[in-house]
């Protein structure tokens, strides 16, 4: 257990990096970030990674093969977080995979391919609400008209990546060429609750669901709560409050999806004020693209058809989209060959969350592997893994690289 006592405990250190005097929150291009790259880059030196920092902010560390111009297998995950998130998600595949480099480094192997550990700047689109920044400036998919975003205290994505230390007219250099590539592979906990249901480590991922994302505004008329008859008010909280339910009633009735409204402000904000102006966010998953587009299209019809009838104003911006992604069955079973050889059992689960492999695809075959955490809790203080399943995980990743070598011997 000493490898999964290792990484648990760099968790540990890397979980008190935070922008927040108060849990862990790592955003895009932040100084906690920034510390958390310094942090987890000493380690990839000390695996014997060769270090660098790309244009968008990712964190590389890059372990050379056992000839020059070897191709490229990628490892890793994201170190940015949610507010107020868990050690676990994200970091765990990092480091897990550091914690696997150093393994071989230590006995002086080296394989027929070099391997790059990717820690991504930014995965879950806290800070300009559109996701997987990272990943799509390695994978050629960045968008630059996002660089116009503006976080909350009116910063630009550009003038963030500048900070930062990367250089935003230059984010096409961080792509990788995918004639390089062999696969990319990343281990993630689960995020849900069925490896601890069946009493198991870890799982194959077989898929990652699609996704639709919307920022709404409902805008109404402000007035004094005392003052203002019920049938002339324009109550932009009740138009949200309406669109929430309706949310909440499709996804129950359609099998397979869920829908979201995760955030929400109302504005001014005043218990003597009628909210004048709602913000909120939607995100709508399934596994199959059709089934969440119609859904997505429907809530969008439904916000517009509340407006018009309460007679309120509606803004709505579409700000990330992903399609569902199917894993590949080639390095999935490597992958799980692998995990039979550690466990007694090998499960196959798709993944309802969004992870940097859907990105990923686009340029490579992708592979996953869940890791169980207690209660299928992330995005919360409370995840929580256990020793020996981070060594369960440590063997499975350290057998597919000694496996998938012996088959690359000739690439």
């Amino acid at each position: 257990m000493d490898a999964a006592r290792k990484i648990l405990r760099r968790l540990e250190l890397l979980g008190r990096i935070s922008d927040a005097p108060a849990g862990i929150t790592r955003t895009f291009a932040s100084p906690a970030m920034r510390r958390a790259n310094h942090l987890v880059a000493g380690w990839m030196r000390e695996a014997g990674l060769q270090t660098r920092i790309d244009a968008v902010g990712n964190l590389i560390g890059h372990y050379p093969g056992a000839r020059p111009n070897a191709k490229l297998l990628l490892l890793g995950s994201h170190l940015d977080t949610v507010r107020n998130a868990g050690k676990f998600d994200g970091p765990l595949g990092v480091v897990l995979a550091i914690a696997c480099v150093e393994h071989w480094h230590r006995r002086k192997v080296h394989f027929p391919f070099a391997i790059e550990i990717l820690g991504f700047a930014d995965e879950e689109g806290v800070r300009y609400q559109t996701t997987y920044l990272g990943s799509k400036a390695v994978a050629g998919g960045f968008d630059p008209r996002d660089l116009k975003r503006k976080d909350a205290d009116g910063i630009t994505m550009a003038v963030a990546i500048k900070n930062f230390g990367g250089e935003p007219a230059r984010l096409k250099s961080a792509r990788f060429d995918h004639r390089k590539l062999l696969g990319y592979v990343e281990a993630h906990i689960e995020q849900g609750p069925v490896l601890e249901a069946k009493n198991l480590s870890v799982a194959i991922v077989t898929g990652i669901a699609g996704q639709s994302r919307a920022r709404i505004t409902f805008s109404g008329r402000a007035g004094h709560a005392g003052t203002v008859p019920m049938k002339l008010r324009q109550d932009a909280l009740c138009a949200a409050a309406e669109f929430v339910l309706q949310v909440e009633a499709l996804a129950r009735r359609t099998k397979g999806l869920v829908a979201t409204v995760g955030e929400i402000c109302a504005k001014p904000g005043a218990s003597n004020v009628i909210p004048g102006e709602v913000s909120l966010t939607l995100d709508v998953r399934h596994a199959r693209d059709g089934l969440r587009r119609s859904a997505h299209r429907r809530l969008t019809q439904a916000a517009r058809t509340i407006a018009r009838q309460r007679k309120v104003k509606l803004c709505l911006e579409n700000v990330h989209e992903a399609a569902a992604v199917d894993c590949s069955p080639t390095l999935s079973a490597r992958l799980a060959s692998a995990a039979r050889r550690c466990q007694k059992k090998v499960l196959q689960l798709p993944s309802g969350a969004g992870h940097d492999a859907a990105v990923m695809a686009g340029i490579t075959p992708v592979a996953m592997l869940f890791i169980r955490c207690k209660g299928g809790i992330s995005h919360h203080p409370d995840e929580s893994v256990k020793v020996q399943d981070v060594q369960v995980a440590f063997n499975v990743l350290n057998d597919f690289l000694f496996q998938f070598a012996k088959t690359h011997e000739h690439v």
